[in-house]
């Protein structure tokens, strides 16, 4: 059956009940189009709707009974089984996509309801671009191709088929969509259906019927991905052992699929097989299919990932192979001579010695070759045998090229030494030599020539020719992703400059100062014979053992130092580019004050669309007439300075936007009512003829114009000039002058004599004034009384006097009358000559003038005295007032917003035509609103978080409580109960919580309106928006009703359907609340206030993901998205689409966005993190953020548009200022960098803006395998830029987020991100994007990405290789050798040059980059003392610390794996941590390895001969030290109260308490020491064989202090025999033995029997006691000797701890393991009494508790926070 156009009917599926959803709608009523809703009077939006029930040659699709409306989506549903409510949301989703494009389009006369023709066309293109390409990789033919011939109606029908059936499979595939090639798959196949039915209606889909899709094709595929998934083993399992997300999308990269896998799918192909399947399938044998699962089963596909550092090589080999060549070039060249190293090479052996470099060269590239074949072998299957074929012949002929370079190379240096000289035949094989080499590096010619000429690369990889492919299969993968991403030209020059300069200065100063130096001590100690060994010597040539020792921290600096070199031009750049996008301009209120005339004009050619006929858009004349006006607005060149407003359009329209941002403001408290009228607008209104411009600008003006005037002879033209040079003083003068004109008219009866002479003294002004002889007619020295008089008047009329008080009113008139007519005009005039004059009159009535003629406004006229204010405040200010506002946070948001319109941004464009945009928030379970209880709950310390907010924000409660006051609140009790809700969220407004997000989104809706009100407002309709929102002006500016369901106050008609209409259509915001439904379902607190949000929020939806029992066994998961509807006063749900399965099998945060991001709409969005908030100046230039998708950047438009934050919690403490300036200084410069110049900025979080339609075809906003994928975030960023897309990154735009403030969460979160970055090690990503990018681009990505962390750990290897080689040299006796024989100062400069690297590394990683950045944007001096403020608050031990975090866990991560999600928590950290936790969380990553290292820097001190110069002891041990005391300080130092004696002593108790508990099942780490040591151990058990290999092999490294060391004890009597370390491991079981017995006395005799366990006490001291004085007695055993063992014992226990825990599965059935669980308790003692010492006798002596809490909370004491008090619970302030 076929129907025509005519028939306008819908599908009800038969097995669904029939329900009214008409009612029930998200932004459109789309099933009701007679239904009174604006945007269905749109005729775009009736044009989609009409365009989709177009049914022509349709076919009735089966088992469907029909209804009217039906449209093609309900006919898609229908053939292919998809959800009714999927159908439902991609219809209107669709929908909103039609009219959107139609809307954007060049307005037209034309209203009819048909779409453009190219609309369509344009979003199947977008949209299946991903198919196109997919096919065309795997060269098939695609199924939804359209024909050009075709005619309009079937075209169009054809393309919204295609559209409508990718988006009904996206929309209900769940973890699929995370698979965009799966999903290419089905659309292939359902596509290919869908064609031959539409052919022959008797060929039906393989799938048909009730949620077929769902339950047919969708569930098997994530049944399978979840079976995987759970094969991880909650992630566990090491990553080669299943497959992740991305090997699931990979397999169907390969032709295979359809062979293997097929339609209808296969469910016993291999790629499908597992056992969970099989169970899940009775109708055949489990156990056969299990054996053949695990033989056929489908593998890793593409790559493999693998647990080793040697990933770092892998992914970057080219980077290491320049490094190791270099330093092999450097080395020869070095060696040769003390000459520069191009005289050097002058010298034919140099040259023909550095050639050996392509020996190392091919070497590196055979290890590379093994390197792949040892990780990737499991990639090779039968399917794809020539991935092993070439793995072999790679490793082959890398192997071949290493035997002939070598070969080579000692034949021609065998000739060279047999003629002493480069004879014709040493010549003729160095020229073998040299020919072999050009061979070699023919690949490298190639790669540059297309490095030259990026399109032709481009092309080649992009290109699916098969000849190619072929070409181009030795060295790459062909692969779907990483091809065509060379940049164009341009960009390449600029990011190969900036890497080609700074290569240059760090090879110059590795040569100079790192290798030559070296040289020479190096050549000395290869040349010392018989050295007198201090110990029993293992190996022979153990100089040159030596040597690797000296040089093993100069080549850790060497490798590490470009990252130094890269901060350091990093800053430079990032200056540069900062300065050219005008960036701090406009740095502080004070320069705003003189740009404001400039920024009003801004704000008008930035945010107010300009008027172009559609053949002008985007042409090259308006981008030249836009550059013009740009610069005549950023310098003021050509801008005529207008005192009398002319275009009152303009001027409305900037007052409306100025004022909406100034009462916004006023709403978030962080302005107060005065301030508010200082900043606003006001209207024209008392008929003044000039600009109003914000009274603040008016300051102190008034009074320089009298001063001026005053002392001013000569003519009034020249005076005018003179106060009109400023332009602010001319407009006070006119301003005052109308205003009191205006009130003398006002407050006198207009029928009254009195009124006459008033209008008849200002006419005899103004003539005076017009015929330029007001200073010939007038004293200009009485202005000053006259302005006094006015004061007085002014003041009395302010105090609203009652009609008894009118009298004081009448006095003022007269008295300013007096010095008017009589005193003021300098020709003195009789009575009668003012009588004829009209400026006198005589009472009838005998009564004084004034008297009874005065008409005072009503008290309720609230404009009235607004504008007496004003008047006030102009005449009476005699500064500038430079402290408004006071609050520091208004002061920035208006300064960045003021200059940010003097930056470069695209025009705005109408609201109509603007993209639309939505933004995605996920949420877990965290802090919506504070409650009551919450507010008012006193911590340890007896702080409540009231209490501490109103000491952090003591000017925004004042601001809050005067509201409150003014909004009706009497009692100040009342905000306890009437108030409750406007100071639950006043509180969750300063917190980071989901209403301060969900305020700052909806800024955008409010937003929208105001400017689509704008957009299309006539004059009259902005006159009466103006005078409405002066109205309005003491409305409720609360936080509750700011983005309330109310109509704007600025819209002229009550209703604003226009705006809300286009608002609608523009925006969406989904807040996707994991686990809403089970909250609401327990009663949870969190779920009234997310209710509470939804009515308060409009456009807010949440997303959730709901659980329902559909039986005994059964359980139906389902996405829900819902909204509050305010007609039926109820929560309504809008959509249910029904899921596979549970949500989560892969990282938590990505999948909760995956689920919700079906309910996003439009063409971008952005994600926005639970931490984030936004701002409403802001929201104003989102339409011209959107616009940059239009624009290129270099070769290729954005897909995800970066855009810059501001770190909203660095005044809460000092450390919380440090961490919010090392964020700023990444966000910012950093950011700002990687885009331009070095195109290789990535995704790092919120709130980025990404092309929606782009993303949502290729896998989504973020990936969401298990650990591998924990840093989500980044992973979008690497997958947009494999994929061929373009980050970019803009300034003018800001949005505001939080961040941990207390050193705990800190840490956490570092160790998150650390963790993330040692998972993205092991990726494909980045091994791709490591090999695929050009050379420039692939450093620029490693030294942001993962480089800045190995770099980091390479910082404290360096210290760790420096200290332990110190020691070797020590106790060897090679250190006293080369005192001897060399000069010591040359090993002291080595140590130098450590330090110096160690504390540059520091300094340049966090200093400079910030100097730079503040130096932009605040100035130079302002920068350089915060930087000092920093330092002396103790900044550098935050960052070392923190340097320590980053190390341990990256370092972990990659070895052993164990990542996983850290919540860090966001609430408010004033409360102190005690010890104990403080010991869980830092011992192993910090105090452990300080311990170490302080212990190696006392034997340096001990046993040197370098420590006798204190000098150059310090020299060499100076960071060291820093560097132990930041990680054992660091979290007492920044801990609240950490010097505080009584909770040192409780903390002490605590732990001791903690240590002991032996804890049960349910014990928690932080209950019981013991689950805790088990816990640390969790990534030994989860790590592979070569992680326990070499974490023993690290391990072993606590031996060589025994063994150096007893060969120091006197005991041994200058011995050097192997015996003695031997005969020392008595020492070790004795003590051990001791311990033992004492332990096991202890447990069986301490309670019971105390009398045994004192006897066996004592018995054990007394024999040890008698052994040790016969040792004493008879042998040479000293007592220093006890002391120095103890260094020797405690290593060596340490080491037989660690080691036995990797030994664990070993050991612990065996009676050892308790024996290993009680030592390790005591040296957990031992470590914390050596940490806890320092903190105890700093607690004790008296100042330093206050000098800590004066470092921690320094910025929060000058914003008046009464710390000592908070700390000690005094408060002086009752609620």
């Amino acid at each position: 059956m076929s129907f025509t156009q005519g028939d306008s009917i819908q599908v009800n599926f038969s097995m669904v009940d029939d329900v009214n959803t008409d009612e029930v709608y998200n932004i459109l009523p789309v099933n009701n189009v007679l239904a009174d809703h604006p945007a269905l009077q749109l005729p775009e939006v009736r044009a989609a709707i009409t365009a989709l029930k177009c049914l022509r040659e349709l076919h009735r699709p089966p088992y469907a009974r029909w209804n009217e409306n039906m449209d093609i989506l309900d006919w898609l549903g229908a053939l292919f089984g998809f959800q009714q409510d999927n159908v439902r949301n991609q219809r209107e989703h669709i929908i909103l996509l039609l009219a959107n494009r139609q809307l954007q389009l060049p307005s037209t006369d034309d209203l009819s309801s048909m779409l453009n023709p190219s609309i369509i066309g344009t979003l199947r293109k977008k949209i299946l671009k991903n198919y196109y390409n997919w096919c065309a990789y795997l060269g098939r033919k695609p199924h939804a191709q359209i024909k050009e011939h075709m005619s309009r109606e079937p075209k169009e029908q054809n393309e919204l088929l295609y559209i409508s059936l990718y988006l009904l499979i996206w929309g209900e595939a769940a973890n699929l969509r995370f698979l965009p090639e799966c999903l290419c798959y089905i659309f292939h196949h359902m596509a290919l259906e869908l064609n031959k039915f539409r052919n022959d209606s008797s060929v039906l889909p393989a799938y048909i019927g009730e949620d077929a899709f769902l339950n047919k094709v969708v569930k098997p595929l994530y049944l399978k991905v979840k079976a995987e998934a759970e094969a991880s083993r909650g992630g566990k399992a090491p990553h080669s052992a299943w497959r992740n997300y991305d090997d699931m999308n990979e397999y169907f990269w390969s032709s295979r699929c359809f062979k293997d896998l097929g339609w209808p799918l296969n469910e016993r192909s291999k790629f499908l097989a597992s056992p969970n399947a099989a169970q899940q399938n009775h109708d055949w044998d489990f156990q056969r299919f299990k054996g053949i699962w695990q033989k056929e089963k489908v593998g890793k596909t593409g790559f493999v990932e693998q647990r080793s550092f040697w990933n770092i090589f892998r992914s970057f080999d080219r980077l290491w192979v320049m490094y190791i060549l270099f330093l092999q070039a450097a080395i020869i060249v070095a060696n040769e001579g003390s000459g520069i190293p191009w005289i050097e090479l002058k010298e034919r052996d140099t040259q023909v010695q550095v050639l050996s470099v392509f020996i190392t060269w091919a070497g590196l590239r055979l290890w590379q070759s093994l390197l792949d074949a040892g990780m990737q072998y499991s990639l090779v299957s039968k399917e794809t045998p020539l991935i092993g074929i070439r793995m072999v012949l790679k490793t082959i002929v890398a192997m071949v090229w290493t035997i002939v370079f070598s070969v080579f190379y000692s034949r021609m240096w065998d000739q060279r030494n047999h003629d002493f000289r480069w004879s014709d035949e040493a010549n003729r094989r160095l020229l073998i030599y040299l020919k072999t080499a050009l061979v070699f590096i023919i690949p490298e010619l190639l790669a540059l020539l297309l490095f030259i000429l990026p399109w032709v690369r481009n092309y080649v990889e992009i290109s699916n020719w098969r000849i190619f492919n072929v070409l181009t299969w030795w060295f790459e993968t062909r692969l779907f992703v990483a091809r065509g991403l060379r940049e164009g030209v341009v960009q390449n020059f600029f990011y190969t400059l900036f890497w080609v300069v700074l290569l240059l200065a760090k090879f110059s100063f590795s040569y100079f100062v790192q290798i030559k130096p070296m040289v020479k001590p190096t050549k000395v100690i290869l040349n010392i014979k018989n050295i007198p060994y201090k110990w029993h010597e293992l190996f022979r040539n153990t100089n040159q053992f030596c040597v690797v020792v000296l040089w093993a921290p100069v080549i850790l600096v060497y490798f590490m130092d470009t990252q130094i070199w890269y901060s350091i031009f990093t800053s430079l750049v990032g200056a540069l580019v900062g300065l050219f996008s005008h960036l701090g301009e406009i740095r502080n209120i004070k320069q705003l004050r003189l740009r404001f005339q400039f920024f009003a004009s801004a704000i008008q050619f930035n945010l107010i669309p300009e008027v172009l006929l559609p053949q002008f858009h985007g042409s090259l004349i308006a981008k030249v007439r836009d550059l013009i006006r740009r610069i005549q607005l950023r310098y003021g060149f050509g801008i005529h300075k207008k005192i009398e407003s002319t275009n009152q359009v303009e001027a409305g329209r900037f007052a409306i936007i100025w004022n909406e941002i100034v009462w916004t403001l006023r709403g978030e408290d962080i302005l107060n009512d005065s301030e508010v009228e200082l900043l606003e607008v006001p209207p024209s209104s008392w008929d003044l003829g000039v600009i109003r411009w914000p009274c603040l600008l008016l300051c102190n003006e008034l009074l320089h114009a009298l001063s001026q005037a005053s002392a001013f002879e000569g003519e009034d033209r020249a005076l005018w000039l003179k106060i009109c040079t400023n332009e602010y003083r001319g407009c006070a003068v006119i301003e005052t002058y109308d205003s009191i004109k205006h009130l003398l008219k006002k407050i006198v009866n207009k029928h009254s004599d009195e009124h006459s002479i008033i209008v008849n003294l200002f006419q005899e002004i103004d003539t005076s004034l017009s015929q330029g002889k007001f200073s010939e007619k007038y004293r200009m020295t009485e202005l000053p009384e006259i302005r006094l008089k006015l004061i007085t008047l002014v003041k009395i009329l302010l105090t609203k006097p009652s009609e008894k008080d009118q009298q004081k009113v009448v006095n003022a008139l007269q008295n300013l009358y007096d010095i008017v007519v009589r005193d003021f005009p300098k020709e003195r005039r009789s009575t009668t000559q003012l009588r004829e004059d009209g400026l006198f009159t005589e009472r009838t009535d005998n009564k004084l003038l004034f008297e009874d003629t005065i008409e005072l406004p009503d008290v309720e006229d609230e404009h009235f005295y607004q504008q007496l204010r004003r008047l006030q405040t102009i005449l009476t200010t005699r500064d500038s007032m430079p402290h408004v506002p006071k609050n520091l946070e208004a002061r920035r948001r208006i300064a960045f917003f003021s200059n940010s319109l003097f930056m470069n941004m695209p025009r705005a464009v109408p609201v109509e035509k603007m993209m639309a945009f939505s933004v995605l928030t996920p949420y877990y379970d965290e802090d919506v609103m504070y409650s009551r209880e919450q507010l008012r709950t006193e911590n340890e310390d007896g702080v409540s978080i009231i209490f501490y907010l109103q000491r952090i924000y003591p000017d925004e409660w004042s601001n809050f409580t005067e509201r409150m006051h003014r909004e009706g609140m009497k009692d100040p009790d009342d905000i306890w109960t009437a108030k409750v809700m406007e100071l639950r969220l006043w509180a969750s407004y300063r917190g980071q919580t989901l209403a301060r997000t969900v305020r700052g989104m909806m800024y955008y809706y409010k937003a929208l309106k105001m400017l689509a009100f704008l957009d299309s407002a006539s004059e009259m309709d902005i006159q009466k928006g103006f005078q409405k929102l002066v109205a309005t002006a003491s409305r409720p500016m609360d936080g509750v009703n700011e983005n309330m369901n109310v109509p704007s106050q600025w819209h002229p008609n009550s209703e604003g359907s226009g705006a809300d209409a286009s608002a609608l259509l523009k925006f969406t915001y989904v807040v996707t609340c994991q686990i809403y439904g089970a909250q609401k379902a327990r009663q949870d607190n969190r779920a009234k206030d997310i209710l509470y949000l939804m009515k308060n929020h409009e456009a807010l939806r949440i997303a959730y993901f709901d659980e329902v029992k559909a039986g005994r066994e059964t359980t139906e998961y389902y996405s829900v998205l819902v909204k509050y509807d305010s007609a039926l006063q109820r929560e309504v749900e809008i959509y249910r689409v029904m899921l596979p399965g549970p949500l989560k099998i892969g990282e938590g945060k990505p999948e909760n966005q995956n689920h919700a991001l079906i309910f996003t709409r439009g063409d971008a969005l952005q994600t926005i993190d639970m931490n984030q908030e936004n701002y409403f100046e802001e929201a104003l230039k989102m339409r011209n953020l959107l616009q940059e998708f239009t624009n290129y950047y270099g070769i290729r438009k954005p897909s995800i548009l970066g855009v810059r934050e501001n770190v909203f919690t660095g005044s809460v403490s000092s450390l919380a200022w440090f961490m919010s300036s090392q964020e700023t200084n990444f966000v910012t410069l950093g950011q700002r960098v990687l885009a331009n110049p070095l195109k290789i900025r990535m995704h790092y979080g919120h709130p980025d803006v990404f092309d929606r339609l782009w993303f949502l075809t290729r896998g989504g906003m973020s990936k969401a395998s298990k650990v591998i994928n924990i840093s989500e975030d980044i992973f979008a960023g690497f997958n947009c830029t494999l994929r061929g897309g373009n980050v970019t990154h803009h300034e003018y735009i800001q949005v505001g987020k939080g961040r941990d403030v207390g050193l705990n969460q800190i840490s956490m979160f570092e160790a998150k991100v650390a963790s993330g970055n040692g998972e993205q090690v092991l990726s494909r990503d980045v091994y791709r994007l490591g090999h695929r990018l050009d050379f420039f681009r692939m450093l620029s990505f490693y030294y942001s990405t993962v480089g800045y962390y190995f770099n980091t750990m390479l910082v404290v290897l360096t210290v760790y290789a420096f200290l332990w080689g110190r020691v070797y040299m020590i106790f060897s006796g090679l250190e006293q050798a080369l005192i001897n024989v060399a000069n010591a100062t040359d090993n002291a400069a080595l140590g130098a040059v450590i330090n110096q690297q160690f504390l540059i590394q520091l300094g340049i990683f966090t200093a400079l980059p910030m100097i730079v950045e503040n130096t932009i944007e605040h100035g130079f001096l302002s920068a350089v003392w915060d930087a000092f403020t920093m330092q002396l608050q103790l900044a550098s031990v935050f960052y070392t610390f923190s340097m320590g975090t980053r190390t341990h866990y990256f370092g972990r991560t990659i070895l052993h794996g164990g990542a996983k999600y850290r919540a860090t928590g966001r609430g408010f950290v004033v409360e102190h941590k005690s010890f104990a936790e403080n010991y869980r969380l830092y011992s192993r990553s910090h105090f452990i390895k300080a311990i170490e290292l302080g212990v190696l820097l006392i034997v340096f001190a001990s046993y040197s001969a370098l420590s006798t110069k204190t000098f150059t002891y310090i020299l060499l041990t100076f960071s060291s030290w820093v560097l132990v005391v930041s990680w054992i300080m660091a979290p007492f130092v920044f801990n609240p109260s950490g010097f505080d004696w009584l909770k040192t002593v409780y903390d002490l108790e605590d732990f001791m308490n903690w240590l002991w508990y032996k804890g049960g099942i349910l014990a928690k780490a932080e209950d019981s020491w013991e689950v805790w040591w088990n816990e640390e151990q969790d990534h030994l058990r989860t790590t592979g064989i070569w992680g326990k290999a070499l974490e023993i092999l690290l391990d072993l490294r606590f031996f060589v202090f025994q063994y150096g060391i007893v060969y120091q004890l006197a005991i041994a009597n200058g011995s050097k025999s192997i015996l003695v370390y031997f005969l020392s491991w008595i020492y070790v079981v004795v003590a051990l033995a001791i311990y033992l017995v004492i332990t096991y006395a202890q447990n069986k005799y301490g309670a019971t029997k105390h009398i045994y366990y004192r006897m066996i006490q004592a018995a054990v001291v007394g024999l040890s006691t008698l052994v040790i004085g016969l040792l004493l007695g008879c042998t040479q055993l000293e007592a220093i000797d006890l002391a120095t063992s103890m260094l020797a014992l405690l290593p060596t226990g340490w080491g037989l701890i660690c080691i036995a825990q990797v030994l664990r599965p070993l050991l612990l059935p065996s009676l050892v393991w308790d024996t290993i669980i009680t030592l390790a308790r005591f040296y957990d003692l031992i470590f914390a009494f050596i940490v806890i010492s320092p903190v105890a006798l700093l607690s004790w002596l008296p100042g330093f508790q206050s000098m800590q809490t004066r470092i921690l909370f320094n910025e929060a004491f000058s914003r008046g926070l009464q710390i000592s008090r908070i700390l000690v619970g005094k408060k002086t302030h009752s609620m």
